[in-house]
């Protein structure tokens, strides 16, 4: 648990949709380089048939293999299996959390998506490593979030929850941002475009970083 937990303070989400304009692979690694500490692969509506995500899952994976960063998968199980990942991460509308931990086992990593303390607690008991709370902020990352519930969610879920179970902040997060998330209860923020469109993704990264290096869970 304290693994995931350590992972969780600069966890970057992405697909090629994502990065249109540059090279996901290298994103990604000057994204590592700025310092990030855990990546999703994300890959939703971006064109790409199956055997291009999965070459490209394959790039993304080794990048972070060596450099010791966690390998996600988005939603899809069998996907996560194909590329060895070490987790998966659902949603509220995917697969039972239940049925997942059965299928990729013990060991991999579980991340549920939760707005609610019920949804929260019934993650939990689903064999959930963590919970993403979101979307924190308004978001055109993710083309199916919600309304903005804001970090005040995860206050009324950390209360619920207790002080212990990871929880990451996602939707709409800048650096000027993260210190609100980190204090309403978050051990780390979830970050798309404000780092694979920034451009810099190395520098975009340590801006995160800068900010994430004042609160005590870093």
């Amino acid at each position: 648990m304290s693994f995931v937990k350590n992972s969780l303070s600069l966890y970057f989400i992405m697909g090629s949709q994502d990065c249109p304009h540059q090279d996901p692979v290298r994103v990604l690694e000057q994204a590592i380089n700025g310092g990030i500490t855990c990546f999703q692969y994300r890959e939703k509506n971006s064109g790409l048939h199956m055997h291009q995500t999965v070459l490209l899952g394959k790039k993304l994976r080794r990048l972070c293999r060596e450099h010791g960063i966690p390998f996600l998968v988005n939603d899809r199980v069998d996907l996560a299996l194909i590329l060895e990942a070490d987790g998966v991460h659902i949603g509220q509308e995917d697969l039972p959390a239940s049925e997942v931990r059965k299928i990729i086992g013990p060991d991999r990593i579980l991340g549920v998506s939760a707005e609610t303390p019920a949804e929260a607690e019934q993650a939990m008991l689903d064999g959930a490593d963590y919970i993403g709370v979101g979307p924190m902020y308004s978001t055109l990352s993710k083309k199916d979030a919600g309304e903005p519930i804001g970090p005040a969610a995860i206050q009324q879920i950390r209360r619920q929850i207790g002080s212990d179970f990871p929880i990451v902040g996602i939707g709409g997060i800048t650096p000027e941002r993260t210190p609100q998330v980190m204090e309403a209860g978050a051990d780390g923020v979830a970050v798309i475009s404000a780092i694979s469109k920034s451009g810099e993704p190395s520098e975009a990264a340590r801006r995160f970083r800068q900010y994430l290096s004042g609160s005590t869970k870093l």
